[in-house]
């Protein structure tokens, strides 16, 4: 039986025992659909309360690393090392590594926004009342302010046009289940987001790659796949695509959407990413066969968890035929919030400033990596840096006080290359960034 050591970790005992759990599986200790200990036998050898490895538990199934089933147990889920995104930063265990690894906003220490919408809510007599379940008030503004954040993607949608979850991760996987029967392919780009990797490998979808170049994703190559496999759903991410920041122009844009139509392809588009470029979305040129996922989480405020799923009425219907079973895991707290940013223009105003944020870090960077530095690309939160670079690049940057990701966490099939993916927003500064890119160069000399 797995027995973990917890006496090194400095956190909460049940985090501790969810980041020895991430540990393990990064090792090798834990392999893909091995059994983790029953909670009650693991508590009674580790001296701890039984809830604490229940709540330990939920909290690794919510990071995408075990799955648990009701009357056969929990098994280690993720096999490959995008569960490593998915833990916990500890700033002691880091020492000085800057970490460039996750897709995060750019935060801004100056911003109070939160305190006096907080303070609002409390002097209105508003913030013990969020404590209830969402009222149908609350929830009926919530979609309104849903349909009119979308608008700026080009969406015109009447308020039952969506769907509320909690966050483009739920989204996906609602999506998904909605969608798919266990073990049918679906189709992504070559390169794809971890969380659609990991969303894919729970609910036991095989992934086939559809090979991509600058622009995105290819029509031909998509259209191939699709009559390979007979997969009948499509994956993507079609602004600022994570990994690669590549995104379909309308070219593009119009032979994904006649492929998709003649092959019968159900589209999940992943447009997380989307208010922060200018490219438009595939849902408005294929409606009909597209549920387009988005949420606050990349350009307005990631603790927020609030995502929306939009889509045709028949396809939102399969999804959630009650219209409220995805969102339930949304807090009554976060609708306020979302709202009152949405309808009073901060959650604007911090678009803008996220954007503008973006622009000058994508000026630096192409400042420190000169030739390193992808061309022909709009400005991301994220660089793919691929050009040939040296094996083990991953490895050389964290020796020279940088975590980047490798290209084996966001391929779907074998022989990924050697390209890194570094997230310019995680930075705490431009200051912090600029030294984070010195040591890329070092570690890739040209």
């Amino acid at each position: 039986m797995w027995l973990p050591d917890l006496s090194s970790i400095s956190l909460p005992t049940y985090l501790a025992l969810v980041e020895a759990i991430a540990a393990a599986i990064g090792r090798g200790e834990l392999k893909p659909g091995e059994r983790l200990p029953p909670q009650r036998r693991l508590a009674w050898t580790l001296g701890i309360n039984p809830s604490t490895v229940m709540l330990a538990y939920r909290e690794a199934a919510r990071r995408h690393l075990v799955s648990g089933e009701v009357g056969r147990g929990t098994y280690v889920l993720a096999g490959s090392r995008e569960a490593s995104l998915f833990r916990l930063k500890q700033p002691a265990a880091q020492g000085e590594l800057i970490d460039l690894s996750t897709n995060v906003p750019v935060h801004d220490p100056d911003n109070r926004d939160l305190s006096v919408s907080l303070a609002a809510l409390a002097a209105r007599g508003e913030l013990d009342g969020l404590q209830a379940y969402p009222s149908a008030a609350l929830v009926e503004r919530a979609h309104l302010a849903g349909a009119t954040w979308l608008r700026r993607r080009g969406l015109e949608l009447a308020p039952n046009g969506l769907l509320l979850c909690a966050g483009a991760q739920q989204g996906v996987s609602a999506a998904l289940l909605a969608l798919c029967e266990a073990g049918e392919p679906i189709l992504v780009e070559r390169f794809t987001a971890p969380g659609i990797k990991a969303a894919a490998r729970q609910l036991r979808l095989p992934l086939h790659g559809v090979a991509m170049d600058e622009r995105g994703i290819l029509p031909d190559e998509l259209d191939r796949q699709a009559r390979a496999t007979g997969a009948r759903v499509v994956v993507l991410t079609p602004c600022l695509q994570n990994p690669t920041g590549a995104s379909l122009d309308a070219e593009r844009r119009a032979a994904i959407a006649e492929v998709a139509r003649r092959r019968e392809l159900w589209i999940v588009e992943d447009d997380v990413y989307g208010v922060l470029g200018s490219a438009a979305p595939l849902a408005v040129q294929v409606a009909e066969r597209c549920l387009l996922i988005s949420s606050l989480s990349k350009s307005v405020a990631p603790g927020l968890r609030l995502g929306f799923i939009a889509g045709a009425p028949e396809l939102l219907e399969r999804i959630d035929p009650e219209a409220q079973a995805t969102r339930w895991a949304v807090t009554p707290l976060s609708l306020a919030l979302a709202c009152e940013w949405v309808e009073s223009g901060i959650a604007e105003r911090r678009l803008a400033w996220q954007i503008e944020e973006l622009q000058q870090r994508w000026r630096l960077a192409a400042r420190v990596l000169g030739p390193r530095m992808p061309q022909g690309r709009a400005v991301a939160p994220h660089l793919w840096l691929d050009g040939a670079p040296p094996a083990g690049l991953a490895e050389a940057c964290r020796q020279h006080g940088v975590e980047v990701v490798p290209a084996e966490v966001f391929a779907v099939e074998a022989n990924p290359g050697h390209a890194v993916r570094i997230s310019l927003a995680a930075a705490a500064s431009r200051v912090e960034l600029k030294r984070a890119l010195e040591g890329i160069v070092a570690a890739w000399p040209v």
